[in-house]
C-alpha cells in the first residue's frame, strides 16, 4: 500500500543554509504534490513572511502550496507539536558537517526530533539551491514487519524523483553462519551456508517486489544486495561506497530502555550520515 506524503514540514532557522533548505523542501513538495509547512520558532513578523515569499518566489510557477507557522517555545516541542497539529507526513531536517571531513552528524535538536517524531523524517546533509538529481536509492531489506511498506515507499519516492536505480540491502547477522572457520572443510561449509542465506533473502525480497504496482518498478534498475555485518553500520557503509543519493530506512519499531543503553541501528546512521537519509514511519 503506497502512502504518499500529503504534507511536508521544515523548520525555518535563519542560517546560511536557509535558502538551500527551503529550495529542497519546496522542490520535494512539488514532486510529491504536497502542502509545505514552514515552521518558525518565535514570534511572527511581516518582515520574516516577506523574506520567505521572496526566497520561494521562483516556485510560484509550480503552484507551490505553503503555509508559514509561527510558534514560540522550545524548538523540539514546537516542531513536534506542529507535526501533530498540521498532520505532517514528512519532516525535513538539516544535518551538520563535522570539522573539515565529509562526515555529517545530526545536531542535538534534530536528533531529539528524529527520535520522537511520529512522521517520516528526511535528513539532508548537503542541501542545494540548484537541484542535484537523485539517481541511486539504497533501501533496507531487513526482515521486519515494516520492511515491505518501506521498500514500496522507496519505489514511490524513486518514481517521483525520477531515480534510475534502487538497491535493496539485506543486512544479515554474522551469527547466522555459526561456523568456526579453521580449515578448508569448514570454509566450504561456511560458504555454502552463506550462499543458502543469500538465496533465501533474495527470494524474500523478490516476493516483496512482486507486490509493488508495476508502474513503480518499471524503467528502474533493481538490485538485491545481501551483506553480512552489523545492522546500521553495513548499510551505511554500502550507501557511502556505492555513492547513493538517498538511503531509505525503517523507523525503529519501539525505543525501549535497552535501546537507549545499546544504540539502535538508526543511531549508527545518525552518528555518521553516509548520504541524505529518509527514515519512514
Amino acid at each position: 500500500m503506497l502512502k504518499p506524503f500529503k504534507s511536508i514540514g521544515i523548520g525555518v532557522a535563519y542560517s546560511p543554509n536557509l535558502k538551500a533548505n527551503l529550495f529542497e523542501a519546496a522542490r520535494l513538495s512539488v514532486f510529491f504534490n504536497s502542502k509545505l509547512f514552514l515552521v518558525h520558532v518565535g514570534e511572527s513578523s511581516e518582515d520574516k513572511v516577506s523574506m520567505l515569499k521572496i526566497i520561494l518566489k521562483s516556485f510560484e510557477k509550480d503552484n507551490l502550496d505553503y503555509e508559514v507557522v509561527f510558534k514560540k517555545g522550545n524548538p523540539v516541542d514546537v516542531i513536534l507539536s506542529t507535526v501533530e497539529e498540521k498532520k505532517i507526513d514528512l519532516l525535513i531536517l538539516g544535518a551538520v558537517q563535522r570539522e573539515q571531513f565529509l562526515k555529517y552528524y545530526v545536531g542535538s535538536i534534530a536528533r531529539k526530533i528524529t527520535r520522537k517524531a511520529k512522521c517520516s523524517v528526511l535528513l539532508l546533509i548537503k542541501p542545494s539551491v540548484e537541484r542535484i538529481p537523485c539517481e541511486h536509492i539504497v533501501v533496507n531489506g531487513l526482515k521486519d514487519p515494516k520492511t515491505e511498506q518501506t521498500i514500496t515507499s522507496a519505489f514511490y519516492v524513486a518514481k517521483q524523483l525520477k531515480a534510475q536505480k534502487i538497491t535493496i540491502v539485506e543486512e544479515i547477522n554474522q551469527d547466522e553462519i555459526a561456523v568456526k572457520v579453521d580449515d578448508n572443510k569448514s570454509l566450504r561449509r561456511a560458504t555454502i551456508i552463506k550462499e543458502r542465506i543469500k538465496l533465501r533473502e533474495n527470494s524474500r525480497i523478490k516476493e516483496i517486489i512482486e507486490h509493488i504496482p508495476e508502474n513503480y518498478t518499471n524503467d528502474i534498475i533493481i538490485k538485491s544486495q545481501p551483506i553480512f555485518g552489523k545492522k546500521g553500520y553495513s548499510i551505511g557503509h554500502y550507501a557511502q561506497i556505492s555513492r547513493a543519493d538517498l538511503l531509505v530506512m525503517n523507523a525503529p519499531t519501539k525505543m525501549t530502555f535497552w535501546d537507549r543503553l545499546f544504540p539502535h541501528d538508526i543511531e549508527h546512521i545518525l552518528t555518521e550520515l553516509p548520504t541524505d537519509v529518509l527514515i519512514l514511519q
